[in-house]
């Protein structure tokens, strides 16, 4: 192999592993503990990707009855499966109960450390381990 072919594929490598480093973040670099937040909401999306797994849900103020949809990171899917999620555990229309902490940037987003399922969906009244980064502080 030449040794400038060689060059541009390690080039390559590089940016690819670059911008997956990017994309795995450290909890505490976008999500602050010191911020619980408990939210309940109606599951509308679901994304069931690496690196994580995130979840969208319309909450109601019971103030105003203004509707504000929410973004849930949960952990990787595979650890999700290993607590007992399916890809369908969380169907659109789902009534669920989000614990977890709110993000740094005050936008409508939160890293979830657990789910429970409310009256309706497939384990009504069950609590997820969401395998959240936050589990330990670390990076997930």
């Amino acid at each position: 192999m030449s040794t400038n072919l060689f060059h541009k594929l390690a080039l390559a490598a590089s940016l690819l592993l670059a911008g997956s480093a990017q994309a795995h973040h450290s909890f505490s670099a976008e999500f602050d503990a010191d911020k619980p937040i408990k939210l309940e909401g109606i599951v509308t999306k679901v994304e069931w990707t690496n690196p994580h797994v995130w979840i969208y849900f319309n909450v109601k103020d019971p103030a105003t009855g203004k509707v504000t949809n929410w973004g849930g990171e949960l952990g990787p899917p595979h650890g999700l499966q290993r607590n007992g999620w399916r890809r369908d555990t969380l169907a659109i229309g789902t009534e669920i109960v989000a614990e977890g902490s709110l993000a740094r940037n005050g936008t409508t987003r939160m890293n979830a450390r657990s789910i429970t399922i409310k009256g309706t969906g497939a384990r009504p009244g069950q609590t997820l381990d969401a395998d959240s980064s936050q589990r330990g502080g670390g990076e997930n």
